[in-house]
């Protein structure tokens, strides 16, 4: 074979090389991560978020996605989750998703500072009114009232935050603060007209069609927006994030706490029983971290830890009942009180209430009433159980002697005089293997 035709057949190879992997880089349209935030936004969702967009930006994703469906959360949770957005260095969509999802509350917020707002059909957007500490408790009918000037701060911090958000998007600023004034809501395609969101989108993929080629200003510039047929990689929350997501809900730290104090308590009462104090102290150590990510008012997790010490002095003292009405009393007050914002999603219903105060003073009575008697009772075999035991005298105690106890024969030390043959005694201690005895 000649030079030039090797040549020419390389040639051509390299070229068929080429042809073949056309269609393969025609084809890379780069991806799009999608996050997915379902309930109360808290820190667990922010610190979810924040990874998923750094995730996104070290991959080289073309945009983030943050499908939405939540009834609001905590202001803290919420402004970290937006100053995440803010400074993000790849676009991100907040979508409200699927039908039927709203965007309340915090979720209003967070819509405001999306680079594209989006929602899909029958799903709304609203109520960002501030919820302040304290307000209506179990058992209430009407919560006292809110200190006016506090509200009036309150609420005008929330307006000018979501007017800025909004402006900073070039959505409409009047309706963002009548969100917080005036706790309005508006499905998608009301949200669309107003200008308060930017698409409506059956699915993800539509979504991803109409983003395309849209203008947005990131922290580092405006970019254009290239998604059309982007690969869509889904972020989900880790095994850990989940687990801490699910015992973030209040009512599921409140039963942690009960939970694990009761153990730890059994575990006091009853020692020896390990498993009770191993599932008490990582009850109580999930609690903690679960009321850490709640308003909690510590007055009330005050007024608990003292309904059990009074439980536990009813046990050592028998106060005939004083003490565990008592602490009934203040187990039911702590509960009441111990969510500090009101709301459906920080609040413990009465029944979980009723239960858990319930549950616990039958503990007390029945499991660690007879531990702790048991405890108390005088032992009846071994060298124990010879105090207190009464026998006779086979002979003279004087000071010492031999007297009949329990079937059997014993040498004994009087303990305060002679004890003549035939009389009744009692042991009252031990001197080696000797019963030092009184007479009965």
């Amino acid at each position: 074979m000649s030079m030039l035709r090797k040549i020419w057949l390389v040639h051509i190879g390299v070229w068929l090389i080429f042809l073949m992997l056309l269609p393969v880089a025609r084809a890379d349209t780069g991806h799009v991560d999608v996050l997915r935030v379902d309930g109360v936004i808290n820190p667990v969702v922010a610190s979810y978020v924040e990874r998923g967009i750094t995730t996104a930006e070290h991959d080289g994703a073309r945009a983030v996605v943050i499908e939405m469906n939540t009834p609001g959360g905590l202001d803290s949770s919420m402004r970290d989750i937006i100053s995440r957005i803010i400074n993000s260095e790849i676009p991100v969509i907040v979508y409200v998703y699927p039908s039927g999802s709203r965007a309340a509350s915090a979720g209003a917020f967070i819509m405001q500072a999306a680079h594209v707002a989006a929602m899909a059909p029958n799903t709304s957007m609203g109520s960002a009114h501030p919820v302040l500490m304290g307000g209506n408790q179990p058992g209430q009918t009407q919560a006292p009232p809110p200190d006016e000037a506090m509200v009036e701060k309150v609420t005008n911090d929330a307006v000018s935050y979501i007017k800025g958000l909004a402006d900073r998007r070039g959505r409409n600023v009047q309706w963002a603060e009548r969100m917080v004034r005036e706790s309005v809501n508006a499905t998608e395609r009301e949200s669309l007209q107003l200008n308060a969101i930017d698409l409506v989108a059956d699915d993800l993929p539509t979504l991803l069609q109409q983003a395309d080629g849209k203008q947005v200003r990131l922290a580092t510039g405006t970019v254009k927006m290239q998604t059309a047929n982007a690969r869509i990689d889904r972020v989900d929350m880790n095994a850990i994030e989940k687990f801490l997501h699910i015992i973030s809900d209040p009512n599921i730290a409140y039963i942690l706490m009960f939970i694990g104090i009761n153990g730890l308590i059994y575990e006091l009462a009853n020692p020896g029983a390990i498993l009770p104090g191993v599932v008490g102290g990582l009850s109580l150590l999930l609690a903690f971290f679960s009321l850490g990510t709640l308003p909690v008012n510590y007055a009330g997790i005050a007024l608990i830890v003292f309904a059990f010490i009074l439980f536990l002095a009813e046990i050592k003292i028998q106060s005939h009942g004083v003490l565990l009405g008592g602490g009934v009393l203040s187990m039911t007050l702590g509960s009441m009180i111990m969510m500090n914002i009101a709301g459906p999603f920080f609040s413990i219903p009465w029944t979980t209430i009723a239960g858990a105060v319930g549950g616990t003073t039958l503990f007390f009575i029945f499991a660690v009433g007879k531990a702790a008697a048991a405890l108390r009772r005088r032992a009846v075999t071994g060298r124990e159980g010879l105090i207190g035991s009464t026998g006779e005298a086979r002979t003279d105690v004087n000071p010492e002697g031999t007297v009949f106890l329990q079937g059997e024969r014993w040498t004994a030390i009087a303990e305060d005089g002679d004890i003549p043959k035939g009389s009744k005694v009692r042991v009252v201690g031990l001197d080696g293997l000797k019963l030092i005895v009184r007479k009965s």
